[in-house]
C-alpha cells in the first residue's frame, strides 16, 4: 500500500490547471509554448518499502527482561528493513496502543523508548545532604544506573541504524534526540505523532477509524486487541468508552472526521502537520509466508504483538506458553500450517521446546477430553477413570468381563458418576494389562507372559474412536520395563494409548513371583520416561501418561529422583493399597510421603478386597484429589 503516492500525481494535476488558468487570465503576462516543445515531466515522489522477513529455523523465542528487550527482539527477528520506525514510552500501555495502531498502519516495527534512570538519592542513609561528598555506595550504584540507560539507549540506536529508519515517529511522552537520551544522525528525521486523531490520520495518509480497547478478566485486554489489528484495513486502539452514535445527517460542526483529513491528505503531495514535518511515502512490506507468532499475553508484549502483525505475521495467543493446552489453540496452530513459529517470552522455553510442541499442535490431534495434555485443560482439569484387567479374563478385573463393545459404555458410566461430583472433564479409560506376571517361567524364562500386540488393536481403536484413554499395564518378571514397552511400540504410538509400570511384578535374578513383593530401581523407570519422551516427541504425539503403581515405599528404589520434569509425558503414582477404608488410607498417606514435585495422584478400588469398597464421593473426598480412579 503506497501511502501518498496517489496524492502526489494529483497535486501535480492540480499545478497544472492553474498554471494554465493563470496564463487564460493574463495573455499579456503569458507566452503559449511552443508546439514542439515537450512537457517537462514531473519527478516522482519515491516510495519507500521495508523487508519483513522469519527467522530460520522451525522455531524461534524472543528472549527478554522487558518490553524495551522483547520490542528489539520482535524487530530484530521480523525485519531486515524499515524506513520508518515508530517509537512510544515503555510501560505505557495506552500509548503503545496508539503506537501499535500506526506501526500496524505503516507496515513498521514499533520499538520503546527506555525508561529514564532514577538519579541517586540526594540524602544517604547516613545522613548526607545534596552537595556532599556521597559515599561510594552511592556512587557505584549511580553509576550501574547510568551504564543501564546507556546500554538501552544504544540499543535502541543500533537497531534503529540497522533497519536503515529514515523517520521515528514518536508517541505520547516520547523526546526525540538529546531529550530522550538518544544521539539520533542527521540522516533521522523525528515525527511527532499528533495527538489529534484526525490530524494523525493525516499524517499517516489514511482512514484510522476509532476501535475500543474492552479489558477481559484474564488482563489480556490490550494485547488481543493488538492480535487483531489488521494493516489492509487499519484502525485505531483507544482505551476512550466508545462515543454516542451521531446521526450521519449531524456531523458536529467543531468536528473533522478522520476520513475526510486523510482524504484531504491524499489530494496533495505530501505537507507538514501541525506539529512537524512529514512522512515519507511508504508502502507495506510483503509479509513473508509460513510465519506464525504466539503470545501469551502479557502487557510487556504489545510492542512485539504490533511489530509482528505489522510486518504481516498471524498472532495468536496461547496464554500458557504451551500450544498443546486449549483444543482451541490446538486447531488455530493445525489451521495455519506454519513453517516457522515465533514465541513472544520465556514462557515458550527454548526454540527446541516450542519447535516440537508446535509440531505437535499442528498435527491437530487430541486427546479424549481435548488437548493434548493429559490432566490440563484450557480452563479446567482432566481426570479419568478407568477399568482395570485384560480382555477375556475376567479373573484379572472387570476389563475382561465383557466384550470391547460392552466395556466401553460401562467405562463410560462410571466416568459419569464422577462427573457430576467435579467441573473437571473425566475421562473413560482402560488400563489393560499386556504383560502378566506367570509362575511358570515360559520360553524365554522372564517369568512374564507377553500377549499379542495384535490381540489389542481392536481395543485401542474402538477405544480411540469412542474418547476412551488406554493404559498399558506391564509385568515384566525377570525382565525390563524397557524391553516390553518396545515391544508394544506400535500401540504406544496411538494418541490414546499411555502406559504403566506395576514394580510388583518387577523380579531380580533369582526371584520368583508371589515369594516377594518386587520392586524397581528408579533409573529403570525414568528410562522408561526417556523412551516415552523420545516417541512423543519424534512422531508429534500428545503427552503420554506414565503410571507408576506403588504401595510399599520400597518398591521403588530411590524415588526421590523421579524424572517428573519432562513435558512430553505426565507422571502418575498410582497407589494400590487394598483391604479396609482405614488401612487404604494408611497406605495414601505412606506412599504420599516424600513423594518428588509435580506428580499427580491415583486411586484403586478393588470390587472384591475393599471392605466396604468406597463410593465414587468417598473417593473424591481423598486428597489430594485423584487424577486417576481404577477398578479391579
Amino acid at each position: 500500500m503506497a501511502h501518498g503516492r496517489r496524492g502526489a500525481g494529483r497535486t501535480a494535476a492540480a499545478g497544472a490547471v492553474a498554471a494554465l488558468t493563470a496564463c487564460a487570465a493574463g495573455l499579456a503576462a503569458c507566452t503559449a509554448p511552443r508546439p514542439d516543445t515537450p512537457a517537462p515531466t514531473p519527478t516522482p515522489t519515491p516510495v519507500l518499502q521495508g523487508e519483513a522477513r522469519l527467522p530460520e529455523g522451525p522455531a524461534a523465542v524472543l528472549a527478554g527482561a522487558d518490553d524495551v528487550a522483547l520490542a528489539l527482539a520482535a524487530s530484530a527477528s521480523l525485519y531486515a528493513s524499515a524506513p520508518v520506525v515508530v517509537l512510544a514510552p515503555s510501560l505505557d500501555p495506552v500509548a503503545q496502543l496508539r503506537g501499535a495502531s500506526i506501526a500496524v498502519a505503516l507496515g513498521a516495527p514499533l520499538l520503546l523508548e527506555p525508561l529514564p534512570q532514577p538519579l541517586p538519592d540526594t540524602t544517604s542513609e547516613d545522613g548526607t545532604a545534596a552537595g556532599e561528598t556521597p559515599s561510594a555506595d552511592a556512587a557505584g550504584g549511580a553509576g550501574t544506573a547510568d551504564a543501564a540507560g546507556a546500554a538501552d539507549a544504544a540499543a535502541l540506536i543500533a537497531e534503529l541504524e540497522r533497519l536503515g529508519a529514515v523517520a521515528l515517529v514518536t508517541v505520547g511522552a516520547v523526546g526525540a534526540g538529546e531529550a530522550a537520551g538518544l544521539d539520533l544522525t542527521a540522516d533521522l528525521t523525528a515525527v511527532p505523532a499528533p495527538a489529534d486523531d484526525a490530524d494523525l490520520a493525516a499524517l499517516l495518509r489514511t482512514d484510522l477509524a476509532p476501535s475500543p480497547v474492552l479489558p477481559n478478566d484474564a488482563g489480556t485486554g490490550d494485547v488481543a486487541a493488538v492480535v487483531g489489528l489488521d494493516r489492509e484495513a487499519p484502525t485505531l486502539l483507544t482505551t476512550d468508552a466508545p462515543p454516542e452514535e451521531t446521526p450521519a445527517d449531524e456531523t458536529p460542526a467543531d468536528e473533522t472526521p478522520a476520513a475526510d483529513a486523510a482524504t484531504k491528505a491524499a489530494t496533495g503531495t505530501p505537507e507538514p502537520t501541525p506539529s512537524g514535518p512529514a512522512l515519507p511515502l511508504t508502502e507495506l512490506p510483503e509479509a513473508p509466508d509460513g510465519g506464525l507468532v504466539l503470545t501469551t499475553g502479557d502487557p510487556s508484549e504489545i510492542a512485539a504483538v504490533a511489530t509482528a502483525r505489522a510486518a504481516g505475521v498471524d498472532v495468536l495467543e496461547v496464554r500458557s506458553g504451551d500450544p498443546r493446552r486449549d483444543p482451541a489453540v490446538v486447531q488455530a496452530v493445525a489451521a495455519a500450517e506454519a513453517t516457522t513459529v515465533v514465541g513472544i517470552g520465556g514462557a515458550f522455553g527454548t526454540p527446541e521446546d516450542l519447535a516440537w510442541k508446535a509440531a505437535t499442535a499442528a498435527t491437530g490431534v487430541e486427546l479424549p477430553g481435548g488437548g493434548q495434555l493429559v490432566f490440563t485443560g484450557p480452563a479446567t482439569g482432566r481426570r479419568m477413570v478407568a477399568m482395570y484387567g485384560s480382555p477375556g479374563i475376567p479373573a484379572l478385573g472387570i476389563l475382561g468381563e465383557q466384550d470391547v463393545t460392552a466395556s466401553i459404555a460401562r467405562a463410560q458410566g462410571l466416568a459419569a458418576e464422577y462427573q457430576a461430583l467435579t467441573t473437571d472433564v473425566v475421562v473413560p479409560a482402560f488400563e489393560i494389562i499386556a504383560t502378566i506376571a506367570d509362575r511358570p517361567a515360559g520360553a524365554d524364562g522372564n517369568y512374564s507372559n507377553e500377549l499379542p500386540v495384535e490381540a489389542f488393536v481392536p481395543w485401542v481403536e474402538a477405544a480411540l474412536e469412542a474418547g476412551v484413554y488406554v493404559v498399558l499395564d506391564l509385568q515384566p518378571g525377570r525382565t525390563d520395563f524397557v524391553t516390553q514397552a518396545r515391544l508394544y511400540e506400535s500401540l504406544l504410538l496411538y494418541p490414546n494409548v499411555g502406559l504403566a509400570l506395576d514394580p510388583e511384578w518387577r523380579l531380580g535374578p533369582d526371584q520368583v513371583h508371589l515369594r516377594q513383593i518386587g520392586s524397581v530401581g528408579i533409573d529403570e523407570v525414568n528410562a522408561v520416561g526417556d523412551y516415552l519422551s523420545e516417541l512423543t516427541r519424534t512422531h508429534h504425539l500428545p503427552q503420554k501418561l506414565l503410571v507408576l503403581h506403588q504401595f510399599m515405599q520400597r518398591m521403588v528404589d530411590g524415588r526421590e529422583r523421579l524424572d517428573t520434569a519432562d513435558p512430553a509425558v505426565q507422571v502418575l503414582i498410582h497407589v494400590d493399597g487394598q483391604g479396609s477404608q482405614g488401612a487404604k488410607a494408611g497406605t495414601w498417606a505412606n506412599i504420599l510421603q516424600g513423594a518428588p514435585a509435580n506428580v499427580v495422584w491415583g486411586w484403586k478400588n478393588f470390587i472384591h478386597e475393599d471392605v466396604p469398597m468406597a463410593t465414587p464421593q468417598q473417593t473424591y473426598q481423598v486428597q489430594p484429589l485423584p487424577h486417576f480412579v481404577s477398578y479391579q
